[in-house]
């Protein structure tokens, strides 16, 4: 037994007289250092899932060798050298440790039990200030067996992506896109890795009548799914509002965001609701969200009730007046905007509640596109933003009044925030394409007005921005296919006609036939878009003329005459056109 003590003991003292030990510390220590440097900037530089795994087994390998080298040679002053048998070295009697080998050593040290400790004391603690800063709210699955109340499972996902949109410091997946992932095959990793988002936010709604019972679960999705925090909730259904008032509290306090004043203090006051006004509410929305004419006349019917129903709830009156300046573009421009309607709506929302973001923004739609008050539009949309940083929405309509305040940087970095918070809305992609299309970027402008289309293939906002794209991109072809897609109205006689002429004579034909056809309708008393048939005066050079259906638009109060003001990117002619100058000078608005 002592002798097999004393061979230990022998080997030890070879070990460190090789400083195989210091090599093994020092190795340590690169490995700790090296995988935590992968673990910490892996999401940041988008580097593969994969490179920390590969790393430990690079680093495991090499530890062998590394021990192997070490027995086998040795760093001198004079280089590396081959480390001689303790028989031939009188240094093995006493073995003396260089001092940079020592410091090496004890620095080495020092930092694995720092390591340690940090992954051992402080990496159980969970989340630090700023890890999670975006998050989707994945649609709420109704588990109380009757599918007809999908409406208001559907209304209350909506709600609260609108209280959690509040806080400042998230960034909040708009309803549409994350409504795409509904009984999506897929973990919540994937679908935060694709929506760039750092966590995900599951509902289920267990029962709903004149109580609720809901369950919530908070995951941090950036490495693995690791569930930060779940709850149980039952309430009235009247106490909806303050239910999720404490819910965006609580995920707030869970990610370690800081909710500034004005935020606490919205988010702590009572908002009780009746619970008829809000199921109406909700229906109302409900039908809104389907952008059909009848989806209109059902929106307006339901924001009424609950307006009649409970007269201090502000958002009724907001929704009330998006409808009714909704109405004439779902009526094909058969009917007027009822203007006078949206005003007294508006005044009354925000007399109720001041600080509704919602109102803002629609009022921010009125000032800009019915009435061409730029600077109150701007302020109402900075208002929205203030109290809603995640208004998809607000941010992609203050992008186009930026364009046509001639702030095409802002515009364009307003559009992108709009893309990152909706970008899977049909709408979002197709306004952001028209963004796009007059920012020069044709190429973009097609790539997100398909992307739409998938979505939604017979979207009009997208497969007009597609025909302009492709007109830009000198693409007369992929024009006339995505333009006459756009022709709802027309026989299929009409379009035999228009093939022919454009197979015969190309797209200036079409333009001029489409005009004669406009000509045609206004001397029979119908109703025609000044504005597009300007647009095909300009196709065709014919500048006096497109000058002349601005102004019928003008007259006629068509809000998106603005749009007129963009128009010289496209027709740098029109900025010597004394009536191209003079009509931006009407629309109050700067010359380019």
């Amino acid at each position: 037994m002592p002798q097999k003590i004393s061979n230990l003991s022998q080997f030890w003292q070879e070990l460190k007289r090789r400083r195989v030990i210091h090599v093994i510390t020092v190795y340590a220590s690169a490995a700790f250092v090296l995988i935590e440097l992968v673990n910490n900037l892996a999401e940041p530089l988008n580097l593969p899932d994969t490179l920390a795994t590969i790393v430990v087994v690079i680093m495991a390998v090499g530890f062998p060798l590394a021990i192997i080298l070490a027995w086998i040679y040795d760093l001198t002053p004079e280089g590396i050298e081959k480390t001689k048998s303790s028989d031939e070295s009188e240094e093995a009697k006493k073995t003396k440790v260089p001092n940079a080998w020592r410091f090496a050593t004890y620095v080495s040290f020092v930092i694995i039990v720092g390591l340690l400790t940090f992954n051992i004391v402080g990496g159980t603690k969970g989340l630090h200030t700023g890890d999670i800063r975006s998050l989707v709210i994945l649609p709420f699955d109704n588990f109380t067996g009757d599918d007809q109340l999908d409406y208001f499972v559907s209304g209350m996902h909506a709600s609260l992506i609108n209280d959690i949109g509040q806080i400042s410091g998230l960034r909040i997946i708009s309803k549409t896109s994350a409504a795409a992932y509904r009984d999506a095959d897929m973990t919540a990793t994937e679908i935060a890795r694709e929506l760039k988002v750092d966590g995900v936010v599951e509902a289920s709604v267990l029962c709903l009548g004149d109580t609720m019972c809901m369950q919530f679960r908070l995951i941090d999705a950036k490495r693995k799914e690791k569930q930060l925090w779940n709850a149980d909730y039952r309430e009235e259904k009247s106490q909806v509002l303050n239910l999720f008032n404490q819910i965006t509290r609580q995920i707030a306090q869970e990610v370690k965001i800081e909710l500034l004043p004005g935020e606490q203090q919205r988010l702590s006051e009572d908002r009780q609701v009746d619970p008829d006004a809000y199921d109406a509410f909700l229906k109302a929305q409900y039908y809104w969200e389907r952008l059909t004419a009848e989806g209109m006349d059902s929106a307006q019917y339901y924001y009424q009730l609950s307006i009649d129903l409970d007269p201090n709830w502000a958002d009724p009156y907001a929704g009330m007046a998006m409808t009714l300046g909704a109405k004439g573009d779902f009526s094909r421009g058969l009917l007027e905007p009822d203007s006078k309607g949206q005003k007294d709506y508006l005044e009354r929302a925000l007399e109720l509640d001041p600080d509704a973001a919602y109102s803002h923004y629609v009022n921010g739609l009125y000032s800009v596109w019915p009435q061409g008050q730029w600077e109150k539009g701007e302020q109402e949309f900075l208002r929205t933003l203030e109290l809603n940083p995640s208004d998809a929405l607000c941010h992609i309509y203050y992008a186009h009044l930026l364009m046509t305040l001639q702030r095409f940087d802002e515009a364009k970095e307003q559009a992108n925030l709009a893309l990152e918070l909706d970008p899977l809305r049909p709408l979002v992609l197709g306004l952001y394409g028209v963004v796009m299309l007059y920012l020069d970027y044709p190429e973009e402008a097609v790539k997100q007005a398909e992307k739409a289309l998938t979505i939604d293939p017979e979207n009009g906002f997208a497969l007009y921005t597609l025909a302009d794209a492709y007109l830009v991109l000198g693409d007369t072809s992929e024009w006339y296919n995505y333009w006459k897609q756009g022709l709802w109205w027309t026989t299929p006689s009409y379009l035999d006609s228009l093939d022919r002429v454009f197979r015969e004579e190309g797209y200036l034909a079409v333009t001029r036939d489409r005009i004669r056809i406009n000509e045609e309708v206004l001397a029979s008393g119908g109703y025609i878009s000044f504005l597009s048939q300007a647009n095909r005066y300009l196709i065709v050079g014919d500048f006096n003329k497109a000058i002349d259906c601005y102004k019928i638009a003008i007259e006629k109060g068509d809000g998106l005459i603005s749009y007129a003001a963009l128009d010289h990117l496209a027709y740098p002619e029109l900025l010597d056109h004394p009536g191209y100058l003079s009509l931006l000078k009407e629309l109050n608005l700067s010359l380019p």
